[in-house]
């Protein structure tokens, strides 16, 4: 009699659902309904889930784990979580700070894993990818110790959850990713994504190790991609909303905000160097190395500092290729893919501290040239006045504002060729319709995890 009522029961739900749809929309084979040309399995469609869709992306940092869970609809818009465009959760501390422990770094997710999936129905879970990507925290562990966390997490997700699991989707992010993520979350947010190549944006993420430049090429640039050679990535074939990106790509190493400062003290072997602030005398440390800081008794001298910048970023450097940008690295050929430009994470936050953008603003619109013309003036500025006349730079940065100032500029102009009067918008969170999205990875991450076509790449080894 119990299996009689629930079968009629489950008549009744398909009855309705017939009833409630056009005729011209469903359609059933074998365990699948389709609508509206989307397939999806009898559970979604009976319970009114065939339009929605989730992702759930950790990112794991130095100091802290983070969880994104993200909402979609069929075409890869988002949809509220509640009150916000998604669920955002975080826990202290990071996982390198269990690398005696992996099974304790795994654990420290728990409650992050519970929280995405309290959201997730539980009829949407298997169809929800779970990704995890790690960042600068394990990069710096030694041995094996960060493969052992690695794998006690990819046990984790798969003992504890019913979420839609791959074990490659548990790992440590290459910059590469990372700067293909930032271009897609960018184009995502502005609804570029999806149209021609030329009307998309091109991104420059500037971290703290490396930078990543990131545009969408022309077919004839991309079948001039050089052959690999070692560290070299250059064209990634991608797909998104139904539209085929060859996406040139590449990550700097060593060339980050911080580690830039490193390589410009080394131009200067130890000794004083006119970077650094007049009335400073300290030292720098990065990557267990430390180097003397202190400005020479002539004081802070910003053309100098230039040519250093220029020597650090090996602008002179042999190219063997039509063109480069610094260092000897092929530029992607250029194009319209390029020409729209937005500069992420260090770039916001120095022309936040040096002025350039208002105190409190997510971004804003400015050119290379502004970041020389306010190194003119933190340049001129001695140490003990910095503060007072720019009152959002950070304590630990001010020795070396003019520094930074003047190696973004270099950066931009002599490494990327970007024109000093270029308009160019700097960002640190992204207008969304309604919403605000953060100009991170995760988003990024989400979609192009979710993207059914998969990725390919031209002149490298490197699979993303």
């Amino acid at each position: 009699m119990v299996k009689q009522l629930a079968a009629g029961y489950g008549l009744l739900l398909v009855s309705l659902v017939l009833f409630l749809l056009p005729i011209s929309s469903l359609s059933y084979s074998g365990q699948f309904y389709t609508v509206h040309r989307h397939k999806y399995p009898i559970r979604r469609v009976l319970l009114g889930h065939e339009s929605e869709q989730y992702a759930v992306v950790f990112d794991a940092g130095s100091t802290a784990s983070r969880v994104h869970v993200f909402r979609f609809d069929q075409n890869l818009d988002l949809l509220p979580i509640g009150d916000d465009v998604e669920l955002y959760e975080s826990t202290k501390p990071g996982l390198s700070s269990y690398a005696v422990d992996p099974q304790a770094a795994a654990n420290s997710l728990k409650p992050l894993l519970e929280k995405a999936e309290d959201v997730v129905p539980v009829e949407l879970r298997p169809d929800a990818p779970a990704r995890l990507g790690a960042t600068a925290g394990l990069r710096m562990l030694e041995g094996d110790e960060a493969d052992r966390i690695l794998e006690a997490v990819r046990n984790l997700i798969k003992k504890e959850s019913t979420l839609k699991f791959k074990d490659e989707w548990v790992s440590i992010l290459d910059g590469t990713q990372e700067g293909t993520y930032m271009w897609v979350m960018i184009n995502y947010a502005l609804e570029t994504l999806g149209k021609r190549y030329s009307k998309t944006i091109g991104t420059i993420d500037l971290g703290g190790g490396s930078v990543q430049m990131a545009y969408a090429i022309s077919e004839e640039n991309a079948n001039k991609a050089p052959q690999v050679s070692a560290n070299e990535t250059y064209v990634l074939q991608k797909n998104f909303k139904g539209t085929n990106y060859n996406l040139y790509v590449h990550s700097y190493l060593d060339y980050g905000a911080k580690a830039a400062r490193a390589l410009i003290f080394k131009t200067t072997k130890n000794s004083t160097n006119p970077c650094i602030l007049e009335g400073y005398d300290g030292t720098y440390t990065y990557g267990g190395v430390v180097y003397k800081a202190a400005a020479p008794r002539t004081g802070t001298n910003m053309r100098i500092c230039m040519v250093l910048a220029r020597k650090a970023l090996k602008i002179k450097a042999p190219c063997k290729y039509e063109k480069c940008t610094f260092n000897g690295i092929w530029n992607g050929g250029g194009g319209d893919g390029q020409k729209n430009l937005y500069l992420s994470s260090s770039f916001y936050w120095t022309a936040l501290e040096a002025g350039i953008l208002e105190s409190n603003a997510d971004g804003g619109i400015t050119r290379p040239l502004a970041y020389k013309e306010a190194a003119k003036r933190v340049c001129a500025t001695k140490f003990a006045d910095i503060k007072s006349e720019f009152p959002n730079a950070e304590d630990d940065d001010i020795p070396y504002l003019c520094m930074d100032l003047v190696y973004q500029y270099t950066l931009l102009v002599h490494g990327f060729d970007v024109t000093p009067k270029q308009k160019v918008t700097v960002v640190n969170k992204v207008n969304y319709k309604n919403s605000k999205l953060n100009a991170e990875w995760p988003l990024g991450c989400a979609i192009d995890v979710m993207s059914s076509s998969t990725s390919t790449v031209k002149g490298s080894i490197a699979d993303i």
